[in-house]
């Protein structure tokens, strides 16, 4: 019995009526069949997202993702929508970035290597050697690109160099301990997601409430967010929280920290994988 093709269409656009039906409509034209849906509208920005899974009725019919893609495109402009389409076969690339605190790193090969994240990794990358034997046992090239402030321009060509070679569609950052130039940055808009082992963002002065809505707070705890040119200030993914009592010495301390921020960056580089978030200006909605 062949299994059909699954896909995912994501979208953004002005909030408008009509965007499910010509949605539904388009799929039902094209005689497909929606596994699951989702959407929101966000009444602040006034801006509709929408998550669609489906799969051809008929199993054995097969679907040109690159055809269906330019069809779509007929109801997409009218609307103003930003959308992406693609098939979940596709796994994602992902390049991986670290320095000497590897616990971030360990923790994603692994789900990688028991298809608990369904992506390919490429590469890794580092400024520091400490992790070629841990690439190594999971056979992925490891490239060790020390950086200085003299050297960080150099380094960071060498980096835009690899994500071209390899077709890289998202970065990691698993305890990268550089902060990455605004041209990096700009370069890969949206596809750089970082670990931050704290409370993000620091909200101070009046009205902190209004400030957490502004910026999408999800929860208190470590923090995955995209990056930006503005240091700690991106998009958030996820947060988690973790409770610790008043006898846990700094090193147990840091084990709790590094569970939690291995975690909070699995599952926020599963949900972007899995085409779960959309950008919305300086927060995000996740479908999950």
């Amino acid at each position: 019995m062949a299994i059909a093709e699954e896909f995912i269409l994501t979208l953004s656009c002005p909030d408008q009526a009509g965007i499910v039906h010509a949605v539904t409509g388009f799929l039902a034209q094209h005689n497909l069949n929606i596994v699951d849906s989702q959407q929101f509208g966000d009444p602040t920005s006034r801006t509709f997202f929408m998550r669609v899974h489906f799969a051809p009725v008929d199993a054995s019919n097969e679907v040109n993702t690159a055809q269906l893609r330019n069809s779509f495109e007929a109801v997409a402009k009218p609307m103003s929508m930003d959308f992406d389409l693609s098939s979940t076969s596709r796994k994602p690339r992902v390049l991986i970035m670290v320095s000497k605190i590897g616990h971030c790193l360990n923790d994603i090969l692994f789900r990688q290597s028991t298809n608990q994240l369904r992506v390919e990794v490429p590469l890794i990358i580092s400024n520091h050697p400490d992790f070629a034997p841990l690439a190594e046992t999971y056979k992925i090239p490891f490239h060790h690109l020390p950086v200085t402030a003299e050297t960080k321009a150099q380094q960071e060509t060498q980096i835009l160099d690899l994500v071209k070679e390899h077709n890289i569609d998202l970065i990691v950052l698993a305890r990268y301990m550089q902060v990455l130039s605004p041209t990096l940055c700009s370069a890969m808009s949206g596809k750089i997601i970082n670990i931050h082992h704290s409370f993000l963002p620091s909200f101070k002065g009046a009205k902190p409430y209004h400030q957490a809505y502004d910026r999408g707070v999800k929860i208190i705890g470590a923090t995955a967010h995209f990056v930006t040119s503005d240091l700690d200030e991106g998009p958030i993914i996820e947060q988690n929280v973790v409770r610790v009592g008043h006898g846990l010495s700094p090193k147990e301390l840091t084990i709790e920290g590094s569970n939690v921020e291995s975690t909070v960056l699995s599952t926020a580089v599963r949900w972007v994988t899995e085409r779960r978030v959309l950008l919305n200006g300086a927060k995000t909605v996740v479908f999950n």
